[in-house]
């Protein structure tokens, strides 16, 4: 068996294969509420052998969305939206799903990415987005207001009322949104956290509220339900959240039973200069691996089976993340299988799909025609 399609468990959940697909975002949600799109969308890459499928990000409360067509999850008529996709999840795929939970910050109140993804101001009919000090993302825009202790009781208590909803649902898996530029992350980094009360100025201070955001959602999520982390591995600016501060960030979740570390990198400044190629980001997944034992998930342009077969036998990473590859090829989990030999989760109704020369790629799969 290869490591990409062997099992791995999380607490109570065990996963078929190594594979993940990512969390992508579709702004296409309505007040917050998934739709028909979200029901073809996530239909469609449930059927596709994956091991854990992730739901899109979904923002914990209204100015935490980074567009008006964010997934939310802060009212009960999002939570019944989500449901009945989750229902037809349920029915016709065995893969385990998962929910990213976030919270946009600065980054709130922007256009949808094929409409400029540009801050649409108050005026414009946006609005002020919230962040852990008053200093706006790019030059030129207004900045956002800065959260004030009362603010950030509300947003913690936000996370944990969406993990709680989360379970509900029946997620077997939440994550933490730290990652990217968004509002944990923002904490983190010394490039948007310039706040001078406990909450800013050494690393303690500014892991601080990312750390009381997680522990708020493992108090809300089932204690044998995985909760793991999306972290941006490195700002890609120099003086800004980097590789070590990761690592220290990620030995204070394992003290508090963070289940993985998923991580990524970029996002909090236009000034980043990220050296993109393919698994760029993979060196980042293996430093949090190696220095602190804990399961990792290594994301970024990892698109061949072959390639994510090595990461994992290479000992980098636990798990492989696809996105971009996915959407452009929904069944690239069968594909990866044919390619090592390996066999793959497949509703019946495409068992007839099998090519003549792979009639074991879904197992001991029969199909018979009167």
């Amino acid at each position: 068996m290869t490591v990409l399609f062997s099992p791995l468990t999380l607490r109570g959940l065990t996963l078929a294969n190594r594979i993940v697909v990512s969390p992508m975002c579709q702004y296409s949600a309505e007040a917050g509420q998934a739709n028909d799109w979200h029901m073809i969308h996530l239909g469609n890459l449930a059927l596709s052998g994956a091991g854990l499928v992730f739901i899109e990000a979904a923002a914990v409360t209204e100015e935490g969305r980074i567009t008006f067509g964010d997934l939310c999850l802060y009212n009960d008529a999002q939570e019944a939206a989500l449901g009945r996709v989750i229902s037809a999840m349920r029915a016709h795929s065995k893969a385990a799903i998962a929910l990213q939970l976030a919270h946009s910050g600065r980054k709130g109140s922007s256009h949808v990415p094929w409409q400029t993804g540009e801050l649409i101001r108050v005026e414009d009919g946006g609005w002020t987005p919230v962040a852990p000090s008053a200093v706006a993302y790019k030059d030129g825009e207004p900045p956002p207001a800065a959260l004030d202790l009362a603010g950030l009781a509300r947003i913690r208590d936000a996370f944990a009322e969406a993990a709680a909803r989360a379970a509900r649902l029946g997620i077997d898996a939440i994550e933490m949104h730290a990652a990217h530029g968004y509002l944990l992350h923002e904490f983190l980094s010394p490039l948007s956290n310039h706040r001078t009360d406990s909450y800013g100025g050494s690393l303690e201070n500014r892991m601080r509220f990312p750390l009381e955001v997680f522990d708020a959602m493992r108090a809300a999520f089932p204690a044998d339900r995985p909760l793991g982390v999306r972290v941006s591995g490195t700002d890609w600016v120099e003086g800004g959240w980097d590789t070590e501060q990761t690592i220290a960030f990620a030995l204070e979740l394992k003290s508090r039973g963070v289940d993985w570390i998923d991580v990524s990198s970029g996002g909090t400044s236009p000034l980043q200069k990220i050296p993109i190629g393919p698994g760029y980001q993979v060196p980042l997944a293996e430093a949090v691996k190696q220095a602190t034992g804990l399961p990792t998930m290594a994301v970024g342009l990892i698109t061949k089976a072959q390639q994510a077969e090595d990461i994992l036998t290479s000992g980098k990473a636990d798990l492989i993340a696809v996105a971009r590859a996915m959407m452009y090829n929904p069944r690239w989990p069968w594909h990866a299988a044919a390619e090592l030999g390996a066999t793959v989760e497949a509703p019946p109704q495409y068992w007839r799909s099998q090519p003549s020369n792979l009639k074991a790629l879904f197992g001991n799969a029969r199909i018979g025609i009167r």
